[in-house]
């Protein structure tokens, strides 16, 4: 199996600003969880497009309500069955195009909440990062 890629945040952005910004996050919405969902490299779903700090695109998409500027968070009650929902409607995908949301190469279950997620798989920053993708497998 092929390693998830999301390093466009984490190429960005330094650990410290990272850790900095999901504690501030935290603090003020304590009922969201930061979350960085990226398309997996190799899939044929659409990105997202945001510009960088330094004018450079990246291709990432932040899933969260708006806070400023890029930054937004995900309501620790949704299940990861409506997060893929919300992201197969943000990207407009054909009715019957499969959505597949990893965390750590691990396909979390749809009735799972996001916090237990997060709860299980955030990074060391103090963000949760999910790669999207077509497909079922990495590979």
């Amino acid at each position: 199996m092929g390693k998830a890629k999301s390093q466009a945040f984490k190429e960005e952005f330094s650990l410290e600003e990272r850790v900095q910004e999901s504690q501030e996050i935290i603090a003020k919405y304590p009922d969201r969880v930061p979350v960085v969902a990226e398309r997996y490299t190799k899939s044929d779903l659409p990105r997202w497009r945001r510009r960088s700090r330094s004018g450079v695109d990246i291709f990432c998409f932040f899933v969260f309500d708006h806070v400023g500027g890029n930054r937004f968070l995900v309501p620790r009650d949704m299940s990861v069955g409506q997060f893929i929902h919300i992201l197969s409607a943000r990207l407009h995908l054909a009715p019957g195009k499969a959505l597949f949301v990893f965390v750590k190469n691990t396909l979390p279950q749809t009735s799972s909440l996001i916090e237990s997620v997060y709860d299980s798989f955030k990074d060391e920053d103090g963000f949760l990062y999910m790669c999207y993708s077509s497909e079922k497998t990495f590979g």
